[in-house]
């Protein structure tokens, strides 16, 4: 559980996150996670030493096997998860699918799967967070910035 004396740093988790659209489906993963199964675009935590891209193109890879190229950055979140109370700050980048390596997944990854919005949507699976559909809406409405923002 969080610290919350008064003197305690507030130090969220930094994570990242990939869109990726192609022929109007969006690249997602089936994850367990607080035991249960839920829908979440390729995302992860960033490791020591590597940058935010880094970390996204690496975490796709990982949870979906596919390789991708980054294209722009969506959005950066702040999120506090109601079942551990940790707080996440998450950039989500926008990238194109460059290749299915066919690589094992990730331990946590079911399967990594094509959708709609509508299959998104309607999905038995409920999302992992309100971030995923957000980012969803956000690409759509073409929400893009540049990766210079990134340094």
């Amino acid at each position: 559980m969080p610290n919350d004396s008064p003197n305690s740093r507030f130090l969220p988790h930094v994570t990242v996150a990939t869109i990726i659209e192609q022929d109007g489906k969006y690249l997602m993963v089936e994850e367990n996670a607080d035991n249960q199964t839920v829908l979440n675009q390729p995302a992860g935590h960033l490791e020591k030493n590597e940058t935010l891209p880094e970390a996204a193109i690496r975490e796709t890879l990982e949870e979906t096997g596919w390789q991708v190229e980054l294209t722009g950055v969506l959005s950066t979140s702040l999120y506090t998860s109601p079942s551990n109370g940790i707080s996440y700050y998450r950039t989500t980048f926008i990238a194109n699918a460059l290749r299915d390596t066919q690589r094992t997944l990730d331990p946590a990854i079911v399967r990594a799967l094509w959708l709609s919005t509508e299959e998104i949507k309607s999905h038995p699976s409920p999302p992992r967070s309100p971030l995923v559909l957000q980012d969803i809406n956000k690409h759509q409405r073409g929400v893009s910035f540049s990766l210079d923002l990134m340094g």
